[in-house]
């Protein structure tokens, strides 16, 4: 903590920028809100664990971070092809594929294995003795394949070059030199030389030096203004704006300062500027791979004069009316904000078809959001309708627009890290109070005088995931009240890391103040660093393990940072379940509140379906031993099957020596061992009690309990493929029930089922179903739900449930006089007319929407393109639903 509170108290100076009157919006430098600048050495001791134990809020989830996410990738991509040694033979090499990435660690199988993922292996950049393809040939090594495939093709050689064909080679500069092992974030060093569009002409950009590189958020300031910060811009590496040099040149464009700095530097003085860093790029390129990652613009569909809605970028708290003023090209456009006063200031944005913050007409009317109507406006109340007679102008399009409606898992209440939009270089704890659509509107904490609630995109690049700056040791604008607390604290707790209030912070002495250097993975020392693990097969593997393809990984992952090694592993452990599903829910309780975690979100699949969930994820290297210990628990195997031991020949558990029942016994709850009701011997081996029965009396969630007899619906035809798996304790309905909670977060991460409207029980999980055609006759499901469950609901209440879902379902069926896939856009128009849902018909007449593309549509399908919000979605595939089990019954066959 010393350390830490050290750093940032350095870092204050540096950091601060402070931007002059007059300065373009646009350029990040607007009027500052005031800020708690004067922050004490204690401000670095706010802890984001305490913080959100204290407020019972929950972080955003690392995976809606989309920015954040690619800056953590790596440079090498899967597919690549490389030479490495062969282990047997380390004199020889041969040609290997990238399977996956994590961190400076790479999964390679070698070609010629084809599918075969028994052989695969992981690999360190910085160590590995890793080559480009073709540098055997040019310092004449032997190119062998290994001993095992050797006998596998006649001629290697032409298997090679058939194999090599199209294939991208892994970048020599990345396995060779300073540059090895290095992702794009790192790649990006300070004065490396970028050009910058002007933020008004996209045909028009000079060149700027990162002062500052901080995770990726860049500190940019232009040549020839070196001798001042006051034009200092930040932007993320991913930003459109961003080119390498020498791109304004290859597409013809001009090279000029900006115009609000033009006036500070005389002609020749701006021209031996640019001459000199054009020079020091050329002799020192920024790497191809730092913009590998940058999204190619889409061509727009807006005119003209066309009206919209945008959020207001000099003030981003309010959605105003506006206009398109300007149409570059196909992928350039301004858009102004509409002012009818006599003298109107224009306040305008140069945009792209996926520009943040624009938005259709009537987008805030259907959101219930004030929308704030044009300076000078007579009238009272703003209605769009008035407003386009009155400008004579059309509405752009919805096919202008990106999806609305996609919220990339973000929820009401959740915390994050956040840019203040008026002092760009400050990043202050953050809440979300609402969220529509994609966007969410922040509130800042930490200011010392209150500020409007602003309002951000979800895909913004000017938000970050909890911790992000404590990882890329950069300062973090606590709350006001969190400081205080943790004030007091550190007085009475650790009153030797308390500064004598007499001693002014500019006054310490520099030696008692290290500035310690961040290391390559972005963190002040190697505390995150994750020790190798070893996954060892030999060792028991549990109930919920396939023993066959623990056997098919890899020996060991590792060493790197801790939550991707960790998560890797994870996700290994989870595809190689029995039922991945239970084993996702299984690891989402396993959790300490003495681990310093951080919550990461893993898929499992599972006959075709995805679910996914949240799991605590240890940070730093001393807690991974017991993370192990715990999750190895959890699912009931030996505690040495995953960690950072290496079991070579007998594991110091013992674990070979216990049957499944009694290691269960041994290791698990120590719960006594029931003997099954009769009906259920053949589902049980050795007695053992069902983990699924155990979980869901341990895990009580009231949606699921209500929906679990739908869920069975889903999964009773697959009951005989389950009986056929290797695991014999498994609970038919289990399935079931783990799409009911994971199906759920497909479109909203991390979103408590508990949240989800329960009105409609049957329905909700009807429709997130992939097929009807399975479901097996409601006599055949009443049988099924009728089998003994002794941690469940009653067998009276059971069969009730049942019996009034089967009424239902009969009171509902569809009898169609025609086949739905030769329905026309007029007959499926006629069809909702005819529901309830009635006021959607014309979305159909205008999407073109005909029989076969009835059929396809689905809940997050209908969600996202026609913009519909959960409720009248859910009412709208219910019907699509009715249309196509009609279809199953009567023209399927």
């Amino acid at each position: 903590m010393e350390t830490r509170a050290s750093f940032i108290a350095a870092m204050q100076e540096t950091q601060h920028l402070s931007p002059e009157k007059g300065q373009n919006p646009a350029n990040g430098n607007i009027e500052q809100f005031d800020s708690d600048e004067g922050s004490s050495i204690e401000d670095a001791d706010f802890n984001w664990d305490e913080f959100l134990e204290e407020t019972g809020a929950s972080a955003a989830p690392h995976t809606s971070f989309k920015h954040v996410e690619i800056s953590l990738q790596s440079s090498f991509q899967p597919g690549m092809k490389l030479e490495v040694a062969n282990k047997s033979n380390p004199d020889t090499y041969w040609v290997a594929t990238i399977i996956t990435t994590c961190g400076q660690l790479l999964l390679l199988r070698y070609c010629g294995y084809g599918d075969d993922r028994r052989a695969d292996f992981w690999c360190d950049v910085m160590t590995a003795d890793l080559h480009p393809v073709g540098w055997c040939t040019q310092n004449n090594k032997v190119l062998m394949p290994p001993d095992a495939i050797k006998e596998k093709y006649m001629d290697w050689t032409e298997f090679l070059i058939h194999d090599l064909t199209g294939a991208r080679t892994a970048p020599a500069n990345l396995l060779e030199g300073p540059l090895r092992g290095k992702n794009p974030v790192d790649l990006i060093t300070v004065d490396s030389l970028i050009e910058l569009q002007d933020s008004q002409n996209p045909f028009q950009y000079w060149i700027v030096s990162v002062v500052e590189n901080v995770g990726g958020r860049l500190r940019l300031r232009y040549v020839g203004l070196e001798e001042t910060e006051s034009y200092d811009q930040w932007l993320f590496y991913l930003d459109c704006r961003l080119r390498p040099v020498g791109w304004c040149q290859e597409n013809k464009y001009r090279m000029d300062p900006p115009p609000d700095i033009y006036s500070l530097k005389t002609v020749s003085e701006w021209k031996c500027a640019l001459e000199k860093s054009l020079n020091d790029a050329a002799n020192f390129p920024l790497p191809m791979e730092v913009f590998k990652d940058h999204a190619d613009l889409r061509n727009h569909f807006f005119t003209v004069g066309m009206k919209l809605e945008a959020v207001n970028m000099r003030e981003p708290f309010h959605i105003c009316p506006a206009s398109v003023t300007k149409v570059f090209n196909n992928h350039y456009l301004q858009v102004t904000i509409d002012d009818l006063r006599p003298e109107p200031s224009k306040i305008s944005m140069l945009c792209h078809a996926d520009s943040l913050g624009i938005l259709p007409i009537q987008w805030c009317l259907k959101n219930g959001i004030n929308l704030t109507p044009p300076k000078g406006y007579s009238g009272q109340d703003f209605d769009w309708a008035d407003y386009q007679k009155q400008c004579g102008a059309e509405a752009a399009p919805h096919l202008c627009f990106r999806n609305t409606s996609f919220s990339r898992g973000f929820t009401k209440n959740m915390k994050l890290e956040a840019v203040n939009p008026r002092n760009p270089a400050e990043i202050c704890v953050a809440s979300i109070t609402s969220v529509k659509g994609r966007l969410m509107w922040l509130h800042l904490e930490g200011l010392q005088m209150p500020s409007p609630e602003y309002i951000v995109d979800v895909e913004s690049m000017d938000i970050f995931p909890v911790g992000w700056c404590e990882a890329n040791a950069y300062n973090l604008t606590p709350p006001h009240k969190a400081v205080l607390r943790r004030k007091r604290r550190i007085a009475v707790v650790q009153p030797e890391k308390q500064l004598p209030s007499t001693v002014p912070v500019e006054k310490i002495p520099h030696d008692l103040c290290p500035v310690p250097q961040p290391d390559a993975t972005g963190t002040i020392n190697g505390r995150y660093c994750c020790p190798q693990l070893y996954i060892n097969h030999r060792c028991f593997s549990g109930p919920y393990l396939n023993k066959g393809r623990i056997a098919e990984l890899p020996q060991s992952v590792g060493p790197g940072k801790c939550v991707l090694v960790l998560k890797e592993v994870l996700s290994m452990v989870i595809n190689a379940a029995y039922k991945p599903g239970s084993v996702l829910r299984e690891l989402q309780l396993v959790e300490d509140p003495q681990w310093n975690f951080q919550e990461e979100t893993l898929k499992a699949k599972y006959r075709g379906k995805t679910y996914r969930a949240t799991v605590k994820i240890v940070r730093t290297s001393d807690q991974v031993a017991d993370f192990c210990r715990r999750v190895c628990a959890k699912l009931e195997c030996c505690p040495n099957l995953f960690s950072p031991v290496l079991v070579a020949e007998v594991c110091p558990e013992n674990c070979s020596i216990h049957t499944k029942t009694k290691y269960t016994y041994y290791y698990g709850k120590r719960k006594k061992i029931i003997k099954p009701p009769i009906g259920e011997n053949n589902n049980v081996k050795s007695g053992h009690v069902k983990p699924a029965r155990r979980r869901k009396r341990r895990k009580s969630i009231f949606v699921q309990k209500k929906r679990r007899s739908s869920a069975v619906d889903l999964n009773a035809a697959g009951s005989a493929e389950e009986s056929e798996d290797d695991e014999p304790d498994a609970m038919e309905d289990e399935t079931g029930s783990e799409e009911t909670s994971s199906e759920l977060r497909d479109d909203q991460t991390d979103t408590s089922s508990a949240e989800v409207p329960s009105a409609r029980p049957r329905r909700a999980v009807t429709l997130r179903s992939s097929t009807e055609s399975d479901r097996p006759p409601p006599t055949e499901r009443a049988r099924r739900s009728r089998r003994p469950q002794p941690h469940s609901y009653g067998e009276a209440e059971k069969c009730t449930q049942v019996k009034e879902e089967i009424k239902q379902e009969e009171e509902e069926k569809l009898i169609l006089d025609s086949n739905p896939l030769e329905w026309t856009v007029t007959d499926v128009v006629r069809f909702i007319k005819l529901t309830d849902c009635a006021p959607l018909a014309k979305i159909f007449q205008e999407q073109d929407i005909d029989g076969q593309a009835l059929l396809l549509l689905t809940l997050p399908t209908v969600q996202e393109c026609m913009e519909l919000k959960l409720g009248p979605a859910i009412k709208l595939c219910h019907q699509i639903e009715r249309v196509k089990v009609a279809f199953y019954a009567q023209y399927a066959n």
